[in-house]
């Protein structure tokens, strides 16, 4: 076996890499990963420079991993901006440091995907991890973080000697309900009328809501939602992770693992949000508005995707991060992970000290959400 190195999925069949990774967890398509590159939203400019890394039975694509070069902590949804702190008050540098992620997008699946059929899955995570390791020192380079693998990953890595992190995310389960009103019976009586008056304020401002696959997209619906995902972004004063290149892009390439919500009143779209279809799962991703609009958020970002959800048979909803808001509405709180390796000991002595406190804290803050969880006892 033998460890490839690639700075652009360009240089990778696509394929190949499909055949690999399936396309049910729509992030680590060949066409997703290559349409940040080819539109821009990873380069050297943004700080996310392909590294990606094959691992080649002579000419056989045996696993993959994405990896980035990188320069900054954004877009990561990890948090490791203390520990750059640190190092800088020790004189040292923290960056650049090593990526394997999903730029811009917080959702759990597989980091390293290796070909299942008579390959020995711990010997290549091995050789994967070796070949980061010398290349670190090669590049002086401080770390390498994976940033949202599955549980079962995470835990082969914590095997390996990485330090694992925990985070919180919130994700509806679909219960085999068979429609909407089968799972508000699900819910307590204040919830489940919080829910309907939600949903009644959306139609009594005239607003109705259109659901449309992204090959069934318009180009003049796709301006429309960027014009609403870039304002996300400005009412905060920053600037948007993608650009419209992109969108373009995935629309072309894997339009129908796509699923577009418009807001409609007055036969204006006022608002949109963007979610991408896996094989079980809805994952919720973009959002936008200009004006405010009573329980509009809730309605377009959460209840569209549950109805769908359910209309689909899909098991899951992953919202995305953050959103103690959610836990109302029946999103439970899970536990996501992150595994890192840290080159310098008493760093990583340090962090591993600071993880295993930081642990008990966040079992905790899940044990409180779930206690206010709206679900009938």
């Amino acid at each position: 076996m033998e460890v490839k190195q690639i700075n652009s999925m360009a240089q990778v069949d696509s394929a190949a890499w499909n055949l690999l990774t399936g396309v049910a967890y729509p992030f680590l398509r060949h066409e997703f990963l290559l349409a940040l590159e080819q539109s821009g939203s990873v380069s050297e400019q943004t700080g996310w420079m392909p590294a990606h890394l094959l691992v080649m039975d002579q000419e056989k694509l045996l696993a993959v991993m994405p990896l980035y070069h990188k320069l900054h902590s954004y877009g990561e949804y990890v948090f490791d901006h203390q520990w750059a702190q640190a190092y800088q008050q020790h004189g040292l540098a923290y960056y650049p440091k090593w990526v394997t992620a999903i730029p811009f997008t917080p959702c759990q699946g597989a980091r390293i995907v290796i070909q299942p059929e008579g390959t020995d899955q711990l010997a290549v995570t091995q050789i994967l991890l070796a070949f980061v390791k010398q290349r670190s020192e090669q590049l002086n380079i401080s770390s390498w973080h994976c940033l949202f693998p599955e549980q079962q990953q995470a835990e082969l890595l914590r095997s390996l000697g990485l330090s694992i992190r925990e985070g919180v995310q919130f994700q509806w389960f679909n219960q085999g309900y068979s429609d909407f009103n089968d799972f508000l019976h699900t819910l307590n009586a204040s919830k489940r009328k919080m829910l309907k008056r939600e949903r009644r304020k959306v139609s009594e401002q005239g607003i109705h809501l259109l659901r449309i696959t992204g090959t069934e997209v318009s180009e003049s619906q796709w301006q429309a939602f960027f014009q609403f995902y870039a304002m996300t972004y400005v009412k905060r004063g920053s600037q948007p992770y993608l650009n419209l290149a992109f969108f373009q892009q995935i629309a072309a390439t894997m339009g129908e693992q796509l699923l577009l919500v418009l807001a409609i009143r007055d036969d204006k779209t006022i608002a949109a949000a963007l979610s991408f279809v896996g094989s079980d799962t809805l994952y919720g991703r973009y959002w936008g508005c200009y004006d405010e609009y009573n329980s509009l958020h809730f309605e377009t970002c959460y209840y569209q995707g549950l109805d769908y959800c359910i209309e689909r048979g899909l098991k899951r909803f992953d919202s995305g991060a953050q959103g103690e808001h959610k836990i109302s509405r029946g999103f439970e709180p899970i536990t996501t992970y992150s595994a890192h390796w840290i080159k310098d000991a008493r760093f990583a002595a340090a962090i591993e000290h600071f993880l295993d406190r930081e642990q008990k804290a966040v079992q905790s803050y899940k044990q409180d959400a779930a206690a206010y969880l709206p679900f009938k006892q």
